[in-house]
């Protein structure tokens, strides 16, 4: 009697012996392909990261930019003839001026790039890229032309040669050029940073839900936070600028959530807390992303969401900080006259800003350069020679793809001033349809001239609706 459980339970005793014996040969297949004593390679350290970055021109984070800064500067102190070294240490410069908007670092760049061509003058690319870089962020885009050919001369097959000339094509208004490097830059390489250059030429041409998708996927397929960041706040301003200011929060709070120093998400969520009129929230998170990354933009955002509101002393102080950031852009080589002029057309002085914006026109003819000059030039009271650069701003078909509630609400504003009331009322309208919260101080004012334009009459004819 007692032998007869004894054979269901050596079956059972057999069955996990084998299952046991089966378990350690997979587990000893998986020890045997990792190194003894590791069971996983180490994660990067934060210069390593920065270094994956700032060699593939992707954002990076800040703290990580730091360490690969000291790391390069140790380094260089016992091999100064490191050219590499060198350009790897002048582009970390380049991204910590954007990051910090400190133009005080893209002098130091300067020296470290062009140190990297003084210890190897012949085929030194990532030198040559690096200061193509450099002078996008000085928005120098004629100069970030010439070095970035140099780089493509060198290297026509590398990827990332491709969107420093991009941005400079773009900036200097030229579309065709644009389209050809975009073309040949997603033949060579697909992944999230080209996914993201993709999404900014589509919104420039108009292309708003292909941008968003672009953005989209670009956000899905990175694992770094700092660049997922950057590319959530890419997606936010695309929602602001259709006037969702409920997704573009979204996106730019998430961004601010996973990298607490994407400054750029922070003054985009006071420019969507403002339009959902959460003002006293906005005004706190524009005061944060300023005191963090002074941009003379933001200081002109803010001047006015203050203005908006009858602040006129606190606007004053904005007004002031962008001058001094502009100053100081300047001392560092940088190009800051398009948002002065900007400035200078709607709150100072209108026959500077044409004076300005005219020089800069004849530098760099962008889209957004037609628009600023145009306005100003309204502004002087020129407005038949301001509707040329206004229709160049906002037409497709000359370059002015970008569906900018800005663009259209100055076009509008200067066809009423010159009488042709139809088109007037029709770009007025269209202004507020494209983002019915573009501007704290403009808004009302679209509104109001549309009510003085009234509807068209009958006797008018379908020309004038």
């Amino acid at each position: 009697m007692d032998d007869k459980p004894c054979g269901p339970r050596k079956r059972v005793r057999h069955r996990t012996l084998l299952a046991s014996v089966a378990g350690c040969a997979v587990l000893g297949g998986v020890l045997v392909l990792l190194p003894w004593g590791q069971e996983e390679p180490p994660a990067p350290d934060p210069a390593a990261r920065a270094l994956a970055a700032v060699t593939s021109g992707v954002p990076a984070a800040l703290p990580d930019l730091e360490a690969l800064v000291e790391e390069r500067e140790r380094h260089l102190t016992k091999h100064p003839r490191d050219a590499r070294a060198w350009a790897v240490l002048g582009s970390a410069r380049v991204e910590q001026g954007l990051r910090l908007a400190d133009p005080a670092y893209w002098s130091r760049a300067e020296k470290a790039l062009r140190t990297s061509l003084k210890v190897r003058p012949e085929g030194n690319a990532p030198a040559l890229r690096g200061l193509a870089v450099l002078a996008n962020a000085r928005r120098d885009f004629a100069e970030a032309r010439t070095w970035g050919e140099a780089a493509r001369k060198l290297e026509p097959k590398r990827w990332t040669t491709y969107p420093p000339l991009i941005e400079a094509a773009t900036g200097l208004g030229d579309h065709e050029e644009t389209a050809k490097l975009l073309e040949r830059l997603t033949g060579l390489r697909d992944g999230p940073a080209v996914m993201a250059r993709a999404a900014a030429v589509y919104r420039d041409r108009g292309w708003r839900e292909d941008a968003a998708a672009k953005l989209a996927d670009a956000v899905s397929a990175t694992g770094e936070p700092a660049e997922r960041a950057a590319y959530l706040e890419r997606a936010g301003q695309l929602a602001w600028e259709r006037g969702d200011r409920e997704d573009a929060l979204r996106h730019f709070e998430e961004a601010v959530r996973i990298d607490p120093d994407q400054r750029a998400a922070q003054a985009g969520q006071g420019r969507a807390l403002a339009a959902l009129g959460r003002m006293t929230e906005a005004l706190g998170v524009y005061r944060v992303a300023l005191a963090k990354q002074p941009r003379p933009e933001y200081a002109l955002e803010l001047g006015e969401l203050y203005e908006s509101l009858g602040l006129r002393q606190a606007a004053g102080v904005q007004y002031g900080l962008l001058r001094d950031r502009v100053r100081l852009a300047a001392a560092h080589g940088a190009d800051e006259e398009l948002v002065l002029g900007r400035f200078e057309a709607d709150h100072g002085d209108a026959r500077a800003a044409v004076r300005r914006l005219r020089a800069e026109w004849k530098r760099q003819p962008s889209t957004g350069v037609a628009d600023a000059l145009g306005w100003a030039l309204h502004r002087v009271g020129r407005s038949e020679e301001a509707l040329r650069f206004a229709v160049r701003a906002t037409e497709g078909t000359r370059g002015g793809g970008v569906r900018s509630a800005l663009y259209v609400f100055h076009r509008g504003m200067i066809e009423k001033e010159v009488e042709r009331y139809g088109a007037a009322r029709r770009h007025l309208r269209e202004a507020l349809q494209i983002n019915p919260y573009f501007c704290p101080l403009r808004v009302p004012r679209a509104k109001a001239a549309l009510a003085r334009l009234g509807e068209p009459s009958v006797q008018a004819g379908p020309g004038s609706s």
